[in-house]
């Protein structure tokens, strides 16, 4: 038994074998099976921008999704309307869009609310 173990930890064995084949499908339940046994608590970072810089990505559709930060929005003066001012923050960008819809992105915290998604299209 000492020497079994041995060679599985030290991977003597030959590609073929009975012990190979088990300690890859060990290795395959171990990196498959793990992320749904074991709470790894990752998850994605939101990105945070900088005040007055905007991120433009591709909806996967015909339209781009941008995202705001919310000082940006805050720092404008005039309308109160939030769709207004968020079509004349991406207009010096893309030009006169026409704005799908758009969500506030809250922080960690859940209440905070730092950034706006806004889906458009020319």
């Amino acid at each position: 038994m000492k020497k079994i173990l041995r060679n599985y930890v030290f991977w003597t064995y030959q590609r073929g074998s009975v012990h190979y084949d088990v300690m890859v499908t060990l290795i395959l339940l171990f990196i498959f099976v793990s992320p749904h046994v074991i709470p790894y608590h990752d998850r994605p970072v939101e990105r945070t921008l900088p005040p007055s810089q905007i991120l433009v990505r591709s909806d996967g559709h015909a339209g781009l999704m941008y995202q705001v930060d919310a000082a940006t929005l805050g720092a404008m003066n005039g309308d109160s309307d939030p769709q207004t001012k968020l079509r004349s923050i991406i207009a010096p960008i893309s030009g006169d869009v026409t704005i799908d819809r758009w969500q506030p992105v809250k922080g960690p915290d859940g209440k905070k609310i730092i950034a706006y998604r806004v889906w458009a299209h020319r």
